[in-house]
């Protein structure tokens, strides 16, 4: 299978990059054409570091196959059910025995720099401060649980700066990959990688789809069930410590726009955040539950898509925006592709073309901080943060 084309961020605007990148299904795409950087090959690849959480409580991963079979693959053809990678985060206990967990698995991760114009052993996935299978840590009360769904041309660790975050603060997050839009590797070796055909092109319905199927899952697990498709053994502890009556989401860029669509149809989803979601097509039903934006290149006076989606939200609502952000700065590159750029020899002009010129660590702050506020709000009825404007994020704007 071939991946997707790619855009070229050089010679071409911002806004000409979202637009076409918008026709293409909701999310600008990380890699670019034309570009090979000539880093040369070496024996010992650096490894790039992701930033560790915050919290309390070290935590632990573990993956999941899912097989819905209700629903045949869109892509595949016939006699394919639609299938998918997830991962389960979680507060862990004694974790000293357990492996470090890599960003990506290693088949992902290369065609992913593959597609990009990267060598493919440009870099080594940066290991996580997340153990592989580690017991749950229990306390009595189940863990309140945070779907994560990602953008267009993707995978389920672009947002691990978030993701573990929760976990360390004592939440459960799935993050799943939405086949043949992601890049995703398989129990079985195959790596499946978005489509180039446009005619298959996955849109938000689709993503909306495996969401549900993903909080069917999240059912299970609360109740005793062992969701994965070969029933592989599960970490100590983690069936029965996810509460589906405590649940939210979030999503980046066409996830965004699948988190909306999810609570506008299903009521288990208690609180909705979009991280620059495009918000397209146009939103005509009304959302009474709590739902806030994080707006970078998609706010509400540049999109009237999003101006429109806004206008739905009958609960809490609430939109940030942090200055100088860009569509990706409320991801995993942000904080990854300056050092990638040192490792292959990237222009100062070709980094700003990928994140902008918020600074990593402060875009990194901003990730662990609002998201975390948000779901401590609305699934444990606690915190400040999102009271209004704070002296600790200067660059974090309230648009009323």
């Amino acid at each position: 299978m071939t991946t997707t084309p790619f855009i070229n961020p050089r010679g071409m605007t911002r806004r000409r990059m979202l637009g076409a990148a918008l026709a293409a299904g909701g999310a600008v795409p990380i890699g670019v054409t034309g570009r090979a950087w000539a880093a040369p090959l070496s024996r010992n690849p650096p490894r790039i570091e992701l930033p560790g959480p915050t919290g309390p409580y070290p935590v632990g991963t573990v993956s999941l196959r899912l097989v819905d079979r209700s629903r045949p693959d869109p892509v595949a053809g016939p006699g394919h059910y639609r299938e998918l990678m997830a991962s389960v985060w979680y507060p862990a206990r004694d974790t000293g025995r357990y492996p470090s967990a890599s960003w990506m698995a290693p088949g992902a991760l290369r065609a992913l720099l593959t597609s990009a114009g990267f060598p493919a052993d440009a870099t080594v996935a940066p290991l996580r401060a997340v153990h592989e299978g580690a017991p749950v840590r229990r306390t009595g009360t189940r863990l309140p649980v945070v779907v994560f769904s990602h953008g267009a041309h993707d995978h389920r660790a672009d947002n691990t700066i978030v993701v573990q975050e929760l976990a360390s603060h004592g939440y459960a997050v799935v993050t799943v990959d939405h086949t043949h839009d992601a890049f995703s590797e398989f129990p079985d070796g195959r790596v499946i990688v978005p489509l180039r055909d446009p005619e298959h092109a996955l849109v938000p319905a689709d993503f909306a789809k495996d969401l549900r199927f993903v909080l069917d899952r999240v059912e299970d697990l609360g109740a005793g069930r062992n969701p994965d498709a070969e029933h592989r053994p599960l970490p100590a502890g983690l069936l029965g410590a996810l509460d589906p009556r405590r649940i939210g989401m979030f999503g980046w860029s066409k996830g965004a726009t699948a988190t909306a669509l999810v609570m506008s149809e299903d009521r288990r989803v208690r609180a909705g955040l979009s991280l620059d979601g495009p918000m397209q097509p146009t939103f005509t039903a009304e959302l009474d539950r709590p739902f806030m934006l994080m707006t970078a290149d998609f706010t509400r006076a540049a999109e009237p898509s999003v101006a429109e989606f806004w206008s739905r939200l009958r609960g809490w609502r609430l939109n940030v925006r942090a200055d100088e952000a860009v569509h990706r700065s409320y991801g995993d590159y942000q904080a990854l592709i300056p050092q990638l750029a040192q490792a292959v020899g990237m222009s100062d002009e070709e980094l700003r073309a990928w994140v902008g010129t918020l600074d990593p660590g402060r875009a990194v702050r901003i990730q662990q901080a609002y998201p975390l506020a948000f779901f401590d709000l609305h699934l444990r009825q606690r915190g400040h943060l999102l009271d209004g404007p704070s002296p600790a994020f200067p660059e974090v704007r309230f648009i009323p």
